[in-house]
């Protein structure tokens, strides 16, 4: 006789392959016979009851942004469904691996404008890079896995559309099987000697250099402080980089366009070149000069030369490039642009530290964050919403380098920050966890509180209450 599962249990079984702890949701009557097997999987796979779906989606991108892993969500047919857009687009514009499992109605009533049926397929061909819907129950754990290969692969969100009736059906217990363990992730190599070494001409020959760096360098704060100081170029980070490199570092000069601090501003407006590495950043066009010289040092092909004209461009591992820039160059003379930069940066920091430490006259934000900064663990993570509260979360958070930090980036979306908070606490559950957002966002997602009550998660939630949508009245 041959042994059968049933295929929402070896989806999920699936999932677990790839290492997925827990996934979010509400149940509904299309996601029932997925509801049973997580029941049948729960000393395997957590089930985390959101509120709301929309939190459930992003709670899932902000799993893949604190941990390098997939994250995952589901939502039932219908307005459960159109619920996790929020997720969906978060991970397509952050470039986030997030799987995304969607209800539908079962087969005998699809297609005939049934109750909450939706054409679930079209809806998210925007959003994900991968989106099918089963159409049969031993197909289902092999789309499953085909959709996590998607989403690694492209990095972005995938969806799996699974019609009711067929996750309780019975398939051969041996017909499937998973690709994690195969999984691999390609990397670049460094630059090659010629443009390692015409980026160090064009940076020898300017007189106000800049290196600004985004997520590429994630893991390599030590190489591009070394390469900072060797070759005499200050540093700014993106919004979403800003947990790379240490606060203290005497050159961080922060991060530019609005959500940002005056030095990088400063900088921007007088630099002749600009070295751009590992970032997407969108604001380039009217942040950066276009008379700058321009380098760039990138793992995507897609972005090389999106943002600016490049003089030398360099499809490479950042980090191992920025290395081999340290060994193949000589340090650069004292300069008084770097020793400029670095003066400002002090009297930045004096100047956002006599703010934090004030306390007279009606209460503002900065004492806030002055209290924040004193008791957050070394290790604390944060998740910052989107508004008022991520221009000041980057001015005024001193992030060390050891914690963590994540925000809705390209997307933008107001309500991240709890969902994100969330993540934090249920993946790194021994960490202090602290939701900062503003009243706008923090009204969008309340509810969810409930959710940290319920799984008794310690999050530490901080709510700046303006009784306006602030950075929009600004």
């Amino acid at each position: 006789m041959v042994k059968t599962i049933k295929a929402g249990v070896a989806a999920l079984k699936t999932l677990e392959s790839w290492g997925v702890t827990h996934v979010y949701g509400i149940p509904g009557g299309t996601f029932n016979n997925m509801m049973y097997a997580l029941d049948e999987e729960k000393d395997n796979l957590k089930y985390i009851h959101v509120r709301h779906e929309e939190v459930g989606a992003l709670a899932a991108v902000a799993d893949g942004k604190l941990t390098g892993h997939i994250g995952v969500a589901f939502g039932s047919a219908g307005p459960g469904a159109t619920h996790l857009f929020q997720g969906a687009y978060d991970a397509k514009m952050d470039k986030v691996p997030t799987l995304f499992l969607v209800g539908q109605v079962e087969q005998r009533f699809m297609n005939y404008d049934f109750f909450q049926e939706l054409d679930e397929d079209p809806m998210f061909q925007d959003a994900a890079l991968y989106a099918r819907t089963v159409t049969t129950a031993a197909s289902l754990p092999h789309i499953i896995d085909e959709a996590i290969r998607r989403a690694y692969a492209g990095r972005g969100a995938a969806i799996v559309v699974i019609p009711n009736d067929l996750a309780a059906e019975e398939i051969p217990a041996d017909g499937y099987y998973s690709a994690a363990a195969t999984h691999a992730t390609p990397v670049l190599p460094a630059g090659s000697d010629e443009q390692v070494d015409a980026a160090l001409r064009l940076i020898g020959a300017a007189q106000r250099p800049v290196m600004y760096v985004g997520q590429g360098v994630c893991g390599a704060a030590d190489t591009v402080m070394t390469l900072a100081r060797k070759l005499q170029m200050p540093v700014i980070t993106t919004a979403v980089g800003k947990p790379i490199i240490p606060y203290e570092f005497e050159s961080l000069l922060g991060s530019a366009a609005r959500v940002a601090s005056k030095p990088a501003n400063e900088a921007l407006r007088v630099a002749d070149l600009i070295m751009f590495v590992g970032s997407n950043y969108p604001f380039a066009e009217v942040m950066f000069s276009p008379n700058a010289k321009f380098i760039q040092i990138e793992a995507d092909p897609k972005t090389l030369g999106k943002r600016h004209h490049t003089d030398v461009a360099i499809l490479a591992d950042a980090p191992a490039t920025l290395k081999k820039m340290i060994d193949r160059s000589d340090d650069a003379p004292r300069s008084g642009w770097y020793q400029a930069n670095v003066d400002n940066v002090k009297n930045w920091h004096q100047y956002n530290d006599d703010m934090m430490t004030r306390t007279t006259g009606k209460m503002r934000f900065e004492p806030v964050f002055g209290q924040i900064n004193r008791i957050a663990t070394d290790d604390a993570i944060f998740a910052i919403d989107v508004g008022d509260v991520t221009q000041n979360a980057v001015r005024l958070l001193k992030v060390n380098g050891r914690q963590a930090w994540t925000t809705s980036g390209l997307f933008a979306t107001m309500g991240a920050g709890l969902p994100a908070a969330l993540a934090g606490q249920l993946s790194f559950p021994k960490r202090q966890v602290f939701n900062l957002a503003g009243d706008g966002a923090a009204a969008m997602v309340m509810q969810d509180l409930d959710t940290e009550v319920r799984y008794h998660l310690p999050i530490i939630n901080v709510v700046f209450s303006n009784n306006a949508l602030g950075y929009i009245e600004d």
